[in-house]
């Protein structure tokens, strides 16, 4: 509670299920109130988490400072370069993506809070540290940021194989936001719904897709190229 209250960037909260009394009551109001994930776990789960006296709760605090979707528009480039991740798990195609952005001069990275892969150790690693270099912003709806960021004049390109055009013939030259999708589902329908362009990557072998970081990297270094 204190942590909370102190304003660190925490993760998410596990909370034993069933516990009980006038404590943990208002841990899970505050939790409520300043709208940080939590789950409430058996206390097995718990009990993996950490070989310490637990007593019902555990939380996981990011090592980085997160920064807010304003703070992020505001510290922004004229023309700025986002990442939108809706729901990327992996926490090794997490800090691969995060080292891609830093090469390529991302602007910051917007995540959801739920669903989405945890800043842990793998990540600095897989990101070679980058995670300290790239602003990231986590938000409780994809689609709010989404609405926020279009209210700002930035196009929000979905990176999709369902689209019919190619990334080739899009122009990302202009304030842009990328979104990608999850690894097993791709991007929210009713995410793609409202994002301004649909692009693909050309696809000539027999498998179907690419991994989300791969991909990622071709979107950011066609963008990269069209601004240089």
């Amino acid at each position: 509670m204190e942590a909370v209250e102190a304003g660190n960037s925490i993760d998410k909260v596990f909370v034993q299920r069933g516990l009980k009394g006038a404590l943990s009551h208002e841990l899970v109001q505050l939790l409520k109130s300043k709208e940080i994930v939590f789950s409430m776990v058996p206390i097995e789960k718990l009990n993996r988490l950490t070989m310490y006296n637990h007593q019902g709760v555990v939380a996981t605090i990011s090592p980085i400072q997160l920064h807010s979707l304003d703070a992020l528009l505001e510290q922004a480039p004229e023309n700025p370069l986002f990442l939108i991740l809706d729901q990327v798990s992996d926490v090794r195609n997490f800090g691969a993506i995060i080292r891609t952005a830093s090469c390529t001069g991302v602007s910051g990275i917007i995540v959801q809070a739920s669903g989405g892969a945890p800043i842990n150790g793998d990540v600095i690693k897989t990101s070679a540290g980058a995670v300290f270099n790239v602003p990231i912003c986590r938000v409780n709806h994809i689609k709010d940021a989404i609405y926020h960021l279009q209210a700002s004049e930035i196009q929000i390109v979905a990176a999709t194989e369902k689209a019919t055009n190619y990334l080739y013939d899009c122009e990302l030259s202009k304030p842009t936001a990328i979104v990608m999708g999850s690894e097993d589902k791709g991007i929210a329908s009713s995410v793609l719904k409202i994002c301004n362009v649909q692009a693909k990557l050309p696809m000539t072998g027999t498998i179907a897709s690419l991994n989300v970081s791969v991909a990622c990297g071709a979107f950011l270094y066609e963008a990269v190229r069209q601004r240089a």
